[in-house]
């Protein structure tokens, strides 16, 4: 047997709050996991959480300290570090009998793995000399899930001091993230999403732990949260160039997914990974080749062997065979697991009145909104606190929220320091432009419903934790937003960790009753309807936008195509499976064949 990841999948980051602290729960069961670090106040308030939690002191890292952000950041890290390792020292000194951790430890693992399989063989033999030889090395094999970390990489406005002068570049939020990890003792990755920043990118080159050490490995890693194959290969050589290896391409349906939604132009999740899969060692070469070169030039210490590059995908997966197909035909490293685990107390963190909506939720209730204030779509949960809040202020005349954390502040329309179009300030000026106008009575209808469906998110994706654990609320707000993905619709109850581990290794089934297409057809019809409301809103195009809706339409039709060849790979389902899948297909087809695009 040989000491590599055990479990085949990873939970993604989920919110600010609901995957904050996911390692103190289930990186010593061996499963790996993101925390985003996007909200320092967060962070500090569940250092204090978990130092009192674990009777270690707590000291405050107060806003007037210098460099705040990053330090709290470090604390906090630091601290989920020392409590994993004291979970993992713990678990290692259990007997292997009765019911405990190490026990659950072993169980938790696929049926597959060498390990679990010598693990069965020494729990079936008697006491004696060879027993507690494999129960040795099966400790020797106990080793926590990663404790990697999230940063949107857009997600970066410069910032101020108490006296309202604007800080030094390395102090705006993205950068200080950052640092604050970099400078934390974590052997594990950090993961960039939600586009490209060059300030974040090149703020990089700072941190040793980023570059082969004396020894030619890598201390901190570098793992890149792709939409497809170009973005993969432009990014990577970005980094490559400046001798930062990515260890990993994380592939995220650009619709089946929870949180911000990045629609791709019509490419689909299965011609995207078929991309990667055709030109893995192609990316590798390339990428390989740019990084020595760089690291060369910088003096520093080489790899001693070639780096791995693993690629992995997320979004919208929901069954052990979907999970298995992924893996086998694609050839991936790894899957990931997001929403369905927000049904999993054991594993994430969601406020008792959220989760009991959640498990009882309707596929309706799931939806595409545009209430984030970055314009990027957003999925929704119909039934939250926070939806309820939104339209609550709406009825009162007050629309919009209060602005404290400011994380997603950047509209300069009516201010010159940015202010966010969720808050209350930026949607009074808006309404109030708009009343302006001589409006008909429907059109400044849709309007005020466009400015106002923008809602808090820098609150609501925190408030979940804090109510749950009773941690003192930010300014006492605690309507909770939470963005799963559209998957989520065919889970319903709360499980626990071992029956969704169970799941997803096919040992058992928690699926509800309702109809659910594979994963791949339930993307293609969410772009359906994402090309459908293109269409609709699409009034007066001119030539340019009429071709790349059309580009849109054919990538769509192109991926219909390359999923009716794929499903003869399909050997594992049942042919009346394969065939209700062809039938979808063709109907998908024929509905976009009938959308024309009107060019004016």
């Amino acid at each position: 047997m040989s000491k590599q990841e055990l479990h085949s999948f990873h939970i993604p980051v989920l919110g600010l709050a609901y995957s904050i602290d996911t390692p103190v729960k289930v990186a010593r069961f061996g499963i790996s996991s993101v925390i985003s670090i996007m909200d320092d106040q967060l962070i500090e308030s569940m250092r204090k959480y978990h130092c009192e939690l674990t009777a270690q002191d707590y000291f405050p890292i107060t806003n007037k300290e210098d460099d705040y952000r990053a330090k709290r950041i470090t604390a906090y890290l630091d601290l989920v570090d020392k409590i994993v390792k004291q979970q993992i020292e713990d678990i290692r000194e259990l007997p292997f009998e009765g019911v405990n951790e190490l026990i659950k430890y072993f169980e938790l693992l696929p049926d597959n793995a060498a390990v679990k399989n010598t693990f069965n063989r020494m729990m079936a033999l008697n006491e004696g000399e060879e027993k507690q030889n494999l129960q040795e090395e099966l400790r020797s094999f106990i080793t926590p899930g990663a404790i990697d970390v999230n940063i949107m990489s857009k997600i970066d406005k410069t910032n101020f001091d108490a006296a309202g002068n604007e800080l030094p570049l390395e102090y705006s939020d993205a950068l200080a993230a950052l640092r604050g990890y970099a400078k934390s003792g974590l052997t594990s990755s950090v993961i960039f999403s939600a586009g490209y920043n060059p300030r974040l990118y090149n703020y990089v080159e700072q941190f040793s732990d980023f570059y082969p050490d004396v020894n030619g490995r890598l201390k901190k890693k570098i793992i890149l949260k792709v939409s497809d194959y170009r973005s993969a290969l432009v990014q990577g050589k970005i980094f490559a160039k400046k001798g930062l290896w990515i260890s990993e391409f994380r592939i995220e349906s650009g619709l089946n997914c929870g949180g911000h939604a990045f629609a791709t132009d019509g490419l689909l999740l299965g011609p995207i990974i078929e991309e990667f899969k055709n030109k893995r060692d192609e990316l590798y070469n390339e990428l390989f080749d740019l990084c020595r070169l760089a690291i060369a030039e910088k003096a520093i210490p080489p790899f001693l062997n070639k780096p791995g590059l693993k690629i992995t995908v997320q979004g919208g997966i929901g069954t052990a065979n979907e999970n298995e197909f992924l893996l086998e035909h694609y050839s991936l490293d790894g899957t990931g697991w997001g929403s369905p685990f927000l049904l999993v107390p054991e594993a994430t963190n969601v406020d008792d009145g959220t989760l009991k909506d959640l498990a009882v939720a309707k596929k309706e209730d799931y939806y595409l909104s545009n209430a984030s204030p970055l314009g990027v779509p957003f999925n929704n949960f119909r039934k939250s606190s926070s939806e309820r809040q939104r339209q609550e202020r709406i009825d009162k005349g007050r629309p919009g929220s209060a602005c404290y954390k400011k994380l997603l502040t950047s509209d300069t329309e009516f201010t010159a320091e940015p202010i966010c179009t969720a808050s209350r300030k930026y949607q009074h000026l808006k309404i109030n432009q708009l009343k302006e106008k001589a409006l008909t009575p429907e059109v400044f209808d849709m309007e005020f419903k466009r400015i106002t469906e923008k809602d808090c998110l820098c609150e609501g994706l925190g408030a979940a934790v804090l109510v749950k654990d009773g941690v003192p609320l930010s300014h006492n707000l605690s309507a909770v937003t939470i963005c799963p993905g559209p998957n989520l619709a065919y889970f319903s109850g709360i499980f626990s960790l071992s029956e969704m581990i169970g799941h997803i290794y096919g040992r058992l089934n928690i699926l509800n009753a309702t109809y659910r297409s594979n994963m791949f057809i339930n993307e293609l019809n969410l772009y359906i309807d994402y090309y459908k409301k293109k269409l609709e809103t699409g009034i007066n195009l001119n030539p340019k936008q009429a071709k790349s809706l059309n580009t849109f339409k054919e990538n769509l039709l192109e991926g219909i195509d390359y999923y009716k060849n794929l499903v003869t790979f399909f050997k594992k389902e049942t042919a009346q499976y394969i065939l209700a899948m062809k039938g979808e297909l063709d109907n998908a087809a024929a509905i976009l064949v009938n959308l024309k695009v009107a060019c004016s």
